[in-house]
């Protein structure tokens, strides 16, 4: 039986502020974006299934399946996702290889395509929103703008008003994800998740910063077993 897990079992999974539902426009515009600053991720929530012992995924064929509807975005992610998932010693194969129309297919014919391939488990990943994040640099108050009214945060101030270019603010983008582990002969769900990342640069770094998390969170947990 296929089962990976990750951090902070049965958590609840916060309300996210205004976020913003992926769209079309959205994941194709995810292929080329270029941002400014660096990308991370972390998780937020997780879940892991009770009574899940410690599992080798040496060898076995896991499927890598990417919800998003844009297709040329969704076969990058799920090329990138199943070399992920080799890389960590399961033979990882994209969805859509395997069925190019899964997307508009009925789930009779996936589930059919996927148990004469013989594939043990199934890794999903589905992002969930957009949201932007307004970052303001902390200020300096030993510095000498601050120290007086007039010549100094007078000035300083009236030079760096709110929505001015040049004001001590940036923009995050940040992208929710959803991870979910499965195990197909079971029919279960070994492990959940929700991730952020934080001003990814495409789709690429997105998948294998997302998938980086998992696995540190799937060892933490103990779902892994140790090599």
């Amino acid at each position: 039986m296929m089962q990976i897990s990750l951090r902070h079992s049965t958590a609840s999974i916060a309300r996210q502020p205004r976020a913003q539902p992926i769209t079309r426009g959205l994941c194709s515009a995810l292929l080329g974006l270029a941002l400014c600053a660096c990308s991370s991720t972390s998780f937020v929530a997780t879940w892991k299934a009770p009574g899940v012992a410690p599992i080798d995924p040496k060898g076995s064929r896991v499927a890598a399946v990417v919800m998003i509807k844009n297709e040329t975005a969704r076969r990058a992610a799920e090329d990138r996702l199943a070399s992920e998932i080799s890389s960590r010693g399961a033979q990882g194969i994209a969805m859509y290889r395997m069925m190019p129309e899964a997307q508009t297919a009925g789930e009779a014919a996936v589930r059919g395509v996927l148990e004469r391939e013989q594939v043990r488990g199934v890794v999903v990943l589905r992002p969930i929103s957009i949201e932007k994040e307004w970052v303001v640099t902390p200020s300096t108050y030993g510095d000498p703008y601050y120290s007086g009214y007039w010549g100094g945060y007078y000035g300083y101030g009236w030079d760096h008003p709110w929505g001015s270019e040049g004001a001590n603010v940036r923009v995050d983008q940040v992208v929710s994800v959803e991870t979910l582990v499965y195990s197909l002969p079971d029919n279960k769900l070994i492990w959940g998740g929700q991730s952020k990342t934080t001003n990814p640069a495409n789709v690429d770094d997105l998948v294998v910063e997302v998938a980086t998390a998992a696995a540190k969170e799937l060892a933490y947990d103990g779902v892994i077993a140790k090599q």
